[in-house]
């Protein structure tokens, strides 16, 4: 199919991410966990930040909506908290634990859909 060849394929200029067929892993599943309880900004990194082509590269643009184009940035200020904050201590869990139930708490109920 000729649609197939050409830059867009089957999508329209600027239609949205949300609008694109994207492979869907782990990073789209927490997205569909979090969004009712999120900030879109954070909804926004979670779904998206796996998408090197896009904030590394600069690729797939000219699909992106406005809204895409303006939240891309939440997604590469996290970047470097992501795969490049790895550390050559171990975190102490305990220590950490009474931070992330606090901040846990905040967004979330004490139950959620998984």
């Amino acid at each position: 199919m000729s649609e197939y060849q050409s830059r867009l394929g089957i999508y329209k200029e600027h239609c949205g991410l949300d609008k694109v067929d994207m492979s869907w892993g782990h990073d789209e599943y927490m997205y569909h966990v979090v969004k009712d309880y999120l900030p879109e900004e954070a909804r926004y990194i979670i779904r998206y930040h796996s998408f090197y082509p896009a904030h590394k590269e600069g690729a797939y643009e000219y699909l992106m909506s406005e809204g895409d184009k303006t939240m891309f940035q939440w997604v590469r200020q996290f970047q470097p908290y992501d795969l490049y904050s790895k550390s050559k201590e171990r975190p102490n869990p305990q220590e950490l634990r009474p931070f992330y139930e606090q901040l846990i708490a905040e967004y979330f109920p004490p139950k959620i859909s998984w």
